[in-house]
């Protein structure tokens, strides 16, 4: 326990040096934590167990223990958040010993409750450790985490929670109430274990404790920011705020280096070696007019995909009878995870999932997604490997009116970096995409729509990400309409009325948004005399953006008002997005031809 106690002050220097040279960082965060870190990391956590640092502005006392353990070299930790250094402001997988990227509070303990979970699918041995501070604990997720935690029993997860009173400007909300975090953690269902965060022996039990208990379990453990440096103790002032060089002297004559060495359990090869396998697989057969929504195609293509591939995993926020995972739930339950109506820890657990090796697909409305924002950008930075799919898009669901309509969800993926971003138009292309989708490793997205549409395409067409469909085409062609998804159908309609009045259209189906087949959008726009209509089922930063980008000047038709409720057909009218728009655009445009591009 003395050697703990050792390593805990070496921590501690390590964090504050770091820090100094690095001139940023949060030294009094990590001093708060060195007796927890030192015991995790040369006491408890095993090679197959997990570590995820929830409060991950900590970060310069986890790569410290990565160097107090031999996993890195000490001197790199001089190269804190330089920007040819592994070792940032927050942890990222860029450290390959990282499995999940920290640092938006509220998020870790929900990719715990994945790794967790993984580990039970897999029927894998191991533990999986969470530290949070007690800032992040005002954050909802946290407790959407802790509810779904005690319904699933996740006995392999332990939650240390770093009580050192203070956030960024003031006291947090509980302080150093300690009762208050333990009664709500056990409201939940959670076992409890209340210490002193800078007892060894204290450490130690609670974690010996945890193992012995069927359920999740909290640690909440008081501590001190700036523990071990009487002129940072309790300062609110300090977050946030490295030492300068005097002051680094200064706080190195109260802490003294010892270089004790402890072998940690954690092997040098722990690193994210998960890899994610695609088996491919034979699509469902449709027939040429039949009506079927892209939403129950999905449901069918997805249990296809699930006969194949052992590793994806299932996750819906209570509306499988919607989205149609429900197909997949029936057959596959051991695959499957009901997350409930929280859509951004659903996201979280996918993050944790991925990490684990499993190819996590996260169904839910499309509207319920932008919920989930925040979660779905860091999981790019965690880069993780999860697939999207939201339904119910645009106008077209009708009467459930704005609230349930997905109209911000392109929008929002298109500024995900690498993102993918699928619109299919009918059941073919649905399950087409959705296998090319599953192929693809990194952030990807589907959108289905509500309403039944007739298949147009034979079971043989092939879709790449990265294409459109050309479904119209003649050499006469006075305009290009761009269309995906719903508008594909209206963009037909509009042709065959155009077709007897002698006014010929080229219609493309642009079912891939990012990436964009930009090349094939701009040939196609200058054999239609440059007049290009796009029509979508989307506010305006969505599909016209994307066409603008690479081909300029467009009419674009989208949704430009906060619709209301009524019957999809009389909604598409109303708000301009249907077969009479794009009629009326189209004689519109070529009465007024668009420059030259």
């Amino acid at each position: 326990m003395d050697k703990l106690k050792k390593i805990a002050d070496d921590l501690r220097i390590d964090s504050l040096k770091s820090t100094t040279i690095a001139g940023s960082g949060h030294p009094t965060s990590c001093l708060s934590c060195a007796e927890i870190m030192s015991c995790l990391f040369f006491k408890e956590i095993r090679e197959n167990d997990e570590f995820i640092l929830s409060k991950g502005h900590a970060a310069p006392i986890l790569w410290a223990s990565y160097a107090e353990a031999g996993l890195i070299p000490k001197k790199e930790l001089n190269n804190l958040r330089k920007i040819t250094s592994n070792l940032e402001g927050h942890p990222t997988p860029n450290m390959p010993l990282v499995k999940v990227a920290t640092g938006s509070l509220g998020q870790g303990l929900s990719a715990g409750i994945g790794m967790a979970l993984g580990k039970k699918i897999k029927q894998e041995k191991g533990r999986v450790y969470v530290l949070l501070g007690d800032g992040e604990c005002a954050e909802g997720s946290i407790w959407e985490a802790a509810s779904i935690a005690s319904y699933y029993s996740l006995e392999n997860l332990c939650a240390i929670i770093d009580v050192n009173k203070y956030g960024q400007t003031q006291q947090t909300m509980y302080a150093y109430h300690l009762e208050k975090y333990e009664k709500i953690f056990k409201a939940f269902g959670w076992n409890t274990i209340l210490i002193n965060g800078h007892k060894i022996k204290e450490i130690l039990n609670a974690f010996k404790q945890a193992k012995k208990s069927k359920k999740p379990t909290a640690i909440i453990a008081k501590t001190t920011k700036g523990k071990g440096v009487s002129f940072l103790e309790n300062k609110k002032t300090m977050h946030g705020k490295p030492l300068n060089k005097k002051e680094l002297k200064k706080a190195l004559k109260e802490i003294k280096y010892t270089n004790i060495k402890i072998t940690s359990k954690i092997k040098k090869n722990k690193k994210n070696k998960e890899t994610y396998k695609f088996t491919n697989y034979t699509t469902n057969k449709y027939k040429k007019g039949e009506l079927i929504s892209t939403r129950e195609a999905f449901g069918k293509g997805l249990v296809r995909l699930g006969e194949k591939n052992k590793q994806a995993i299932v996750l819906d926020g209570d509306v499988k009878n919607s989205t149609k995972t429900e197909y997949f739930f029936e057959k596959f339950p051991e695959n499957s995870i009901e997350c409930f109506i929280a859509e951004q820890n659903m996201t979280g657990i996918a993050i944790g999932l991925s990490a684990q090796g499993f190819t996590p697909y996260v169904a839910t409305f499309a509207a319920f997604l932008t919920r989930a924002h925040d979660f779905i950008r860091m999981a790019v930075y965690s880069k993780a490997n999860i697939k999207f799919i939201g339904s119910h898009a645009g106008i077209s669901i009708g009467q459930d009116g704005p609230s349930q309509m997905g109209l911000e969800d392109i929008a929002m993926f298109l500024s995900i970096p690498d993102s993918i971003i699928l619109y299919p138009c009918d059941a073919v292309s649905t399950e087409k995409l959705l296998r090319e989708m599953a192929k693809h490793k990194g952030i990807s997205y589907l959108r289905t729509t509500r309403n039944k549409t007739p298949v147009l395409y034979d079971n043989k067409e092939k879709f790449r990400i990265g294409g459109l469909k050309v479904l119209r085409k003649s050499s006469k062609d006075k305009a290009l309409v761009i269309s995906a998804g719903i508008t594909v159908h209206e963009a037909l309609k509009a042709y065959d009325i155009l077709k007897k009045e002698k006014i010929n259209i080229r219609v493309v189906d642009l079912y891939s948004v990012q990436p964009t087949d930009a090349k094939g959008l701009l040939k196609n726009a200058k054999e239609c005399k440059n007049n290009v209509i796009v029509a979508e089922d989307h506010y305006f930063d969505g599909i016209g953006s994307v066409v603008m980008k690479a081909i300029g000047k467009i009419k674009h038709l989208y949704v430009k008002k906060i619709p209301r409720s009524g019957k999809p057909e009389k909604l598409m009218k109303k708000y301009s997005i249907d077969y009479n728009a794009i009629i009326r655009t189209v004689k519109s445009t070529i009465k007024s031809p668009q420059k030259a591009l």
